[in-house]
This record gives C-alpha cells, structure tokens and sequence, in this order.
C-alpha cells in the first residue's frame, strides 16, 4: 500500500491517554491526570439542554453559530475584561477549543511556518501546528520562575519563518497564569517582528491568586491575536463540545470558511445550553471555582508536606510537583506510582523537555479522594 501522511504517522500518540488506558484496567485506582472537572454540568445549563430537544432543535445553526451566543461571549469579554470584539464578524462557535485552535492554525500558517510554543505546554499544541504544515519551536520555562515566559528567550527562538506565539495562560499542565509584564513583553516582540499571537483562554475564570489577564486588551495586541475559550472547564461542559474563537475579522472569516466545510457548526443543542451558561450560571461557577481553590490550597500544602516541592499553581486545576527528591524520572515515577499505589498521573515530560522532572496531578477530584492519594504518594516515596 501506498505510504500515509507522514506527518501524522509520526506524532505519538499522546502521552496523558497512555496511562489511563492502563489505569482504567485496573481497581482502586485514584485518578489525577485527565484535565475534566468531576462536577456535572449545572442543573439550569442541563435543563436548557433538554429544554431545546424536546422543542426540536436538532438542526444546523450557522457556520458561525448562534446570533445570540457570540453576542452573549463578546458582551462576557467586555464586561470582564474590558476586551471588545464585534459578535457578527469576530466571533465563531468552535466544536470546542480544540477544534478552534486547529482552525486558527490552519488560517495563519502556510508550510513551514514557525509557530514558538512555550513549554511545559498543553499536548496538542505542538501535533496541531504540524498537523497545519507549520514547525513548532519549542521555548523553555523554568519552575524556579513560575514557568513566566521570558521574552528573551523567546526572541533568540525568533527567525524569518517565524509566523505566532501560541501560549496557553492559566496553563496547562503547570497552573502557571502568566504575569501582565510578561504578557506586555510578549506583545512587543509580536510588534517588532510582525507575529501573530494565540491565546489559549479556556482557564480563564479558574484563576485564584491574582486576576487573569486577556491577551487582546493589551495595547498593541488586539490586531495580531486570536483568543480561544469555551464552556469546558469552568462550566463543567467538556462532553457538550462549545467553544469560541475572538479575532480579527480577516482572520475570523477565513476561520468561519474552513469550519464550514469541515465541522458546519457547533451542535445546536449545545449551543443553546452554552447560551443559559453565559445568562444565568454565574453563582454556579463561583461555587466549582470555590471549591477548586479549597482542593488547591489542601493538595499543594499536602504535597510539600511530603517532600514534593511544588510551585503554587495560580490557575486551572492542576499542580505540577518536583519529583526529583525520589531519584526517578518523571515516566517512571508515574509507571512505579501507578502500579505500586494505583495512583494515577502524568509524567511531566510528554508536556515538553522543561516537564522533565515533574508530574501533572489534576486537582478535579474530590477532596476525600485528594488526601487519600497523598497517603499514597507519601506511603510510595517511603518505600524508595
């Protein structure tokens, strides 16, 4: 037969899955690797929902999505931020974020392109600019600096094929949220060299120690960046399949076209539940957010107490300890942790080189389930 794409054919498979593919074989296990809330989507969100099926509305909307729902995120954005976007011609609903940032890439790059990506970062980054006919260029961040991208760095990884910056902030897998100085150097850098920046958003409103920055109203940035987001995390809606792209209108159009010849729309019933999201689920929001932010402070104290040094994650729900005390690299400690005390995470290092050293344990887990796994960890690291 025939080779297949080659590109494809040589991106592993991801590294986050391989383990759970193993953990779900067996009992007992605690699980604190895949990035989903362990809260169901609230009751009214739910109710839309239902509310729309039992009305028929089970047919396409518009490629762009529904009038109502762009409306409601541009108004979202300025009203938190300060960010202003056009609803009709800067705004598109995306079957989730994952789908918006394969647009996005695939609207920006030509072949070759290079597109920087700080890391430890999100594992779909660097395949979905590969997947696009662009290059990702790896930067590293430290944990000594709270992963803060250093701007520097990333202009000595700047060359003439150089196209965007794609960075995710709060982060994952780190937690990191991005300082504004950092982000403000960032986009001097884009408007030195003429780049384009995408901003992976989808944590936004799980933000703690601080308040979130939105890349798009920083002076300078707004007509070079792309912002993602959608309902997935805060909104406990991953399974819904909602998500958003704000940009330019050149660039949202070209986003809009191949969108409908691929996807056509977001689902409709979503759609709709994603509109009472936005209308009435604010208390809701700021209950999970509450309560992430308890199992935050409870397992980071508790990871330090068992000797993992572990930067404070200031967002998302993800913390990224040290595990170079126990002697191991980060694929072994999670294979060795797994089987020992079937306790799952992720080993830093399928995140990027900087991850090396590291493992991602997701927060979005009962708080009971929480301390029970650091009994584990502790019981595990002992018997080293």
């Amino acid at each position: 037969m025939r080779p297949l794409n080659s590109v494809i054919a040589a991106c592993p498979p991801s590294g986050i899955r391989r383990f759970f593919d193993i953990a779900a074989e067996m009992d007992d296990v605690i699980s604190l690797g895949v990035g989903e809330p362990d809260f169901v989507t609230p009751w009214r969100v739910r109710e839309a929902g239902i509310y729309a099926l039992e009305r028929g509305y089970t047919t396409y909307t518009s490629n762009a999505g529904l009038p109502k729902l762009r409306e409601l995120i541009c108004d979202d954005l300025a009203s938190r931020y300060g960010a202003t976007y056009d609803w009709s011609d800067e705004c598109l609903i995306t079957t989730g974020v994952s789908e918006g940032l394969d647009l996005v890439l695939r609207v920006l790059l030509n072949p070759g392109d290079e597109v920087i990506v700080p890391e430890p970062c999100y594992v779909a980054y660097e395949p979905c600019v590969a997947f696009a006919g662009g290059t990702p260029v790896r930067v590293p961040t430290r944990w000594e600096d709270g992963f803060a991208i250093d701007a520097d760095v990333v202009a000595a990884a700047i060359t003439p094929r150089t196209k965007a910056i794609l960075i995710g902030s709060p982060a994952n897998p780190t937690g990191a949220v991005q300082p504004r100085p950092a982000l403000e150097r960032l986009v001097r850098l884009a408007e030195e060299h003429d780049l384009y920046l995408i901003s992976d958003e989808i944590y936004d409103r799980l933000t703690y120690t601080g308040s979130h920055t939105c890349l798009g109203t920083l002076p300078g940035a707004r007509e070079r960046t792309v912002l993602l987001g959608g309902f997935s995390k805060a909104h406990a809606m991953t399974g819904w399949r909602v998500g958003w792209i704000c940009a330019p209108a050149a660039v949202a159009e070209l986003c809009v076209r191949v969108h409908q010849y691929t996807m056509l729309c977001a689902p409709h019933v979503s759609q709709l539940a994603a509109v009472e999201a936005l209308s009435g689920s604010d208390d809701d929001v700021d209950a999970m957010v509450d309560d992430y932010d308890r199992r935050r402070r409870v397992f980071v104290k508790g990871l330090r107490e068992i000797g993992l040094d572990c930067p404070e994650p200031g967002g998302a729900f993800y913390a990224f300890p040290s595990i170079r005390s126990s002697g191991l690299d980060s694929e072994a400690f999670a294979e060795k942790l797994l089987a020992a005390e079937h306790v799952a995470v992720v080993p830093g290092s399928v995140f990027g080189p900087s991850g090396e050293g590291h493992v991602r344990c997701s927060y979005a887990t009962a708080l009971p389930l929480l301390e029970e796994a650091l009994v584990r960890i502790d019981r595990f690291l002992r018997s080293l």
